[in-house]
């Protein structure tokens, strides 16, 4: 009661401890206020939601584990941090940045079936130097575009009854199975060796393949 004999409600503080900073207090109204903002800085930014699996490029599936905001040089800046659980590997990315480096939502069903269609089909090999071959093999296994994924599992796939890969067509051809079956899995909600066996299924359909693309450019130099 005030000096008028008036009865003023006053809001209960919450104290609330942060680390290196201490204790502060908040009205009822400022920690519900302050809450909810970080209940939005944790929520979706550029059409990705925390707890949501996505594709990064360089790395595959992973899952965006929280929206941290950071300050760089005076600037606040939000950051994705997303963790690739079977290679052991946490990243932070820039929200801004985000679709721009290509970062992707997972595909779809109808896309991953198409995907496992590009399998089935005959090995398409260009007539250059492996080593320029290695290369584009690389660079769309890195694209994140999980058509030009399959086109790299398709072209250095080798049946039981064909010849061996070398170790450098093997290296490629076991980078871009495991990115394959890794997003498969994600999508069909099964386990990284039930896609795998999948993608072996589908590739059983397709023509067979001759020889290994190393050993055939050998022969072409050779003649």
């Amino acid at each position: 009661m005030d000096q008028h004999g008036v009865t003023r409600r006053f809001p209960r503080l919450i104290r609330v401890f942060r680390p290196g900073v201490g204790c502060r207090r908040y009205s009822n109204r400022e920690f519900l206020e302050r809450m909810t903002t970080q209940q939005k800085k944790s929520s979706t930014r550029q059409g990705f939601k925390t707890g949501e699996a996505i594709v990064y490029p360089a790395h595959g599936v992973g899952t965006i584990t929280a929206i941290e905001e950071q300050e760089v040089a005076g600037m606040k800046l939000e950051l994705f941090v997303i963790d690739f659980d079977k290679d052991k590997m946490r990243l932070k990315v820039p929200v801004t940045k985000a679709v721009t480096i290509g970062m992707r939502k997972l595909s779809e069903t109808d896309f991953v079936d198409r995907a496992l269609k590009v399998v089935q089909g005959k090995a398409r090999v260009k007539r250059t130097m492996w080593s320029r071959r290695a290369q584009e093999y690389d660079a769309k296994i890195n694209s994140g575009d999980l058509i030009s994924i399959a086109e790299v599992v398709r072209d250095l796939f080798r049946a039981e009854h064909q010849p061996e890969q070398s170790y450098s067509e093997r290296q490629l051809y076991e980078a871009a199975l495991d990115r394959m079956a890794r997003e498969i899995a994600a999508v069909n909600k099964m386990s990284e060796t039930e896609a795998v066996r999948l993608v072996e299924v589908n590739l059983a359909k397709g023509p067979k393949r001759g020889k290994s693309v190393e050993e055939d450019e050998t022969q072409e130099e050779a003649a």
